[in-house]
């Protein structure tokens, strides 16, 4: 939503200036110029990136419009997960999550939570960390190593449509050149006739390089900056889970763990220890009386 808001203030504050200075709405009213522009981006676009950095872009992007999800209300709901994960394996041993990483979609303890369960790249993260615990034969030290390969990968896989969006933007100050340049030819052709008719297409002409660099440092430049902030907090959470789970591995106990984890937490969204002990220990007790 504020990325919406956002562009919009970009746009009335650069029009809204154009007017008061008696400028002429009309005239940057130039379809063939922004056909040019955003027709000749988007092909780039295509050019440039596969099939999955494509719809990578696409979905960063919607998930701009929505807004983060990595809140405080999130923080709180993995801290309670974990929790609950955790003391069944501390009161039941190992075995008895077995099914519930190998099969999470069907494990009622992770159905509890849709957001965490909708999370492909937590979600893995977690099991698969899990299951070599239940394995064993693995030292925590290579444990983290394992989970901090893991996230280097996510973050890279998540940074792909964020630089291809980037390079987009960086092309359309110079794909208004090209409308310009474009423009021009079109006005020499037109030189001879009524100086009026000259004026417009001149004016058409310099609403393409306009263009260009308003789409660039205005839109596309701010969204991919957007987008790269959102991977960068989820990279954060997923550091989060890694505290958690390393220092599960390494025998504390699981609200020790959950501590932990809390600290690693970004101050901004961080819940005080009071708040995480009542959720956790309120989902146990409810757990147990279950």
């Amino acid at each position: 939503m504020f990325a919406i808001v956002g562009i919009l203030v970009v746009f009335c504050a650069v029009i809204g200036g154009f007017v008061m200075e008696k400028g002429h709405i009309e005239v940057l009213l130039q379809p063939a110029e922004l056909l040019i522009i955003a027709g000749a981006a988007a092909g780039t676009l295509l050019t440039a990136n596969p099939g999955y950095i494509l719809k990578g872009i696409a979905g960063g992007l919607m998930g701009v419009l929505k807004g983060s999800r990595i809140d405080k209300a999130r923080y709180l709901s993995t801290l309670k997960m974990m929790y609950t994960l955790l003391n069944k394996v501390r009161k039941e041993g190992v075995l008895s999550i077995e099914q519930d990483i190998e099969k999470p979609q069907s494990s009622a303890l992770f159905r509890a939570y849709p957001g965490f369960l909708a999370d492909h790249s937590a979600l893995d993260f977690v099991c698969d960390t899990m299951r070599m615990g239940i394995t064993g034969g693995v030292e925590p030290f290579d444990m983290d190593q394992m989970m901090e390969l893991d996230m280097e990968v996510h973050h890279h896989e998540a940074t792909l449509p964020v630089n291809a969006l980037a390079t987009a933007a960086d092309a359309m100050p110079g794909l208004g050149i090209v409308a310009a340049v474009l423009g021009v030819v079109i006005t020499m052709g037109a030189l001879g006739g009524p100086p009026e008719e000259i004026g417009r297409k001149v004016a058409a002409a310099l609403v393409g390089t306009f263009l260009g660099i308003l789409l660039c440092y205005g839109v596309a430049g701010p969204l991919s900056q957007h987008m790269s902030k959102i991977a960068d907090e989820h990279n954060a959470y997923l550091h989060v889970l890694r505290v958690l789970l390393l220092a599960f591995l390494k025998g504390s106990a699981p609200l020790i763990a959950i501590e932990m984890a809390r600290r690693a937490i970004p101050a901004r969204v961080r819940p005080g220890f009071d708040e995480m002990e009542k959720h956790c220990k309120g989902q146990g007790a409810a757990a147990k009386a279950a």
